[in-house]
């Protein structure tokens, strides 16, 4: 199971990560002066880096080290030291994510990180180095102190202890419950930095790829293709699912974005681009899940290691995790991990409820037991009062060997979790011929030939859905965009 996107947000808010966004319509005139007076790497810094650095290698999947890393870390620190944070590039470490999802962050100490699915995202060499800008102008502006201080009058996530369970904690009740139910122990984030911290980064991220001579419009572009990519993703979900890439998650919406990066981008001279050196290098990332760590397959979670595989209900997406997956809908939410196994499949649950709680026993009542597809399962449901709302939490367990178990945790309001049943009966055994027919899909670079179209290569792409939409975004390109023969495009094959 890849990243945790829950635990990940947690540990990014005590680490004070700056994660991309731009907003607004003007120029925030306090970057100039920050670019102008820019402050070294303290050792307080460096110390909170070196700290926070291997937790969040564990967190997004571990650097992902493959030929790209090595250029990725050379292009990362170029545009680093722009800022003025360190003079030397050695001052500056650049790390590349093996995480599918579209996320770049910087923290204090000089640590930028891209993700492998993020970089595929990009189509040159000024868009990565614009995105890790922007990252790095956070840091620049010191932004990470004022947003943990903010953190604590903001949105909470709950991590739920020792099992390595965590449970989404949105807007509305399951909000309400998570204040009051995990409460202890729980980490504070601020979802999103202010519209002034956002404008700041933007001016700055910009001015450090003209300082590079990079062409300063390569964020704007790079937030088109982004925004392209978060309408495809919702609309593979079902439209309403809350599941959306972590760049979007944790700030506005990056189709409001582009517009006034491209206005200030305006200001600056620059103008390389680099897109066929970094095309090239491209090809063969990962991208999207490792059939390794589980696969996300439309409404379809498969994992041929663990030989197990479930769906979510329509509406509802998910997100793959080292150490769990997260389902998400418009008003419930639930994750399917696993936990130490004795064999006693009652007590197993027991151990689940404990967990949610910390310190405050759950009551659940009494444990059912059944069998799901040939499983040996139980479960049981606890209805809390949560600022005067019931909500249902329910953990559901299945056994899979003598000593090994997974289970579900799920929030709900009171008398609608039934809205997971199909998905609690859907769990089952993958069979070894269904294992080995899971494959990876990699990013290949083709060159366009005389009569390839849009619609010609798009029907590579190994998707069910979406191919045409796919491409574009995965390529940046509109619907009425041409293709040129001896261009070269990516495409998305097993």
């Amino acid at each position: 199971m890849m990243t945790l996107r829950l635990k990940q947000l947690a540990v990014l808010a005590v680490a004070g990560v700056s994660a991309i966004a731009l907003t607004g319509e003007s120029m925030a005139p306090r970057a100039e002066a920050l670019a102008m007076q820019a402050q070294a790497i303290t050792a307080r810094e460096k110390s909170q880096g070196a700290e926070a650095h291997p937790k969040l290698l564990e967190e997004f999947g571990g650097a992902y080290q493959v030929p790209q890393t090595s250029y990725v870390v050379q292009v990362g620190k170029g545009i680093a030291v722009q800022s003025g944070l360190g003079n030397a590039r050695d001052d500056f470490t650049v790390t590349l994510l093996n995480s599918p999802v579209n996320n770049a962050f910087a923290i204090p100490g000089g640590y930028v990180y891209v993700t492998r699915q993020l970089l595929a995202l990009m189509n040159d060499e000024a868009e990565l180095a614009g995105v890790l800008g922007h990252e790095v102008g956070h840091v620049a502006a010191r932004h990470s102190e004022k947003r943990q201080k903010a953190a604590q009058r903001n949105s909470i996530i709950g991590l739920l202890g020792q099992i390595g369970a965590a449970v989404l904690l949105g807007d509305g009740t399951a909000g309400q419950l998570g204040q009051q139910l995990f409460g202890t122990g729980s980490q504070l984030l601020t979802l999103k930095y202010s519209r002034k911290q956002e404008e700041e980064a933007d001016d700055l991220g910009v001015r450090y790829l003209s300082q590079a001579g990079y062409d300063p419009q390569a964020l704007s572009s790079m937030l088109a293709s982004l925004a392209a990519q978060q309408a495809i993703d919702a609309r593979a979900q079902g439209g309403d699912a809350r599941s959306v890439p972590e760049w979007a998650s944790t700030h506005p919406d990056p189709a409001r974005r582009v517009s006034r990066a491209a206005t200030i981008a305006q200001k600056f001279g620059g103008t390389m681009r680099n897109r066929d050196a970094f095309l090239s290098r491209l090809d063969g990332l990962l991208y999207g899940d490792d059939p390794k760590q589980g696969m996300v397959q439309g409404r379809e979670f498969v994992h041929p290691e663990l030989g197990l595989k479930f769906a979510v209900p329509q509406g509802f997406g998910m997100q793959n995790g080292t150490s769990a997956v997260t389902i998400s809908g418009q008003s419930a939410q639930a994750q399917f991990t696993m936990g130490n196994y004795s064999g006693d499949l009652s007590r197993y649950v027991d151990q689940a409820f404990a967990a949610i709680g910390g310190n405050q026993r759950i009551d659940y009542g009494q444990i059912q037991r059944t069998t799901v597809n040939g499983l040996p399962a139980a479960y049981a449901t606890a209805r809390v009062t949560a600022n005067r709302q019931m909500v249902d939490v329910t953990v559901f367990a299945y056994q899979f060997a003598n000593n090994r178990a997974y289970h579900f945790v799920a929030l709900a309001p009171a008398g609608q979790g039934g809205v997971f049943t199909p998905m609690y009966q859907s769990v089952q055994r993958l069979s070894g011929a269904e294992a080995a027919q899971i494959k990876p899909r990699r990013v290949r670079i083709v060159t366009v030939q005389r009569g390839d179209t849009i619609q010609r290569l798009s029907a590579r792409m190994a998707y069910d859905d979406l191919k045409a939409e796919r491409f574009m975004a995965l390529n940046g390109l509109a619907a009425n965009s041409t293709l040129t023969p001896g261009q070269k495009v990516k495409v998305v094959t097993y």
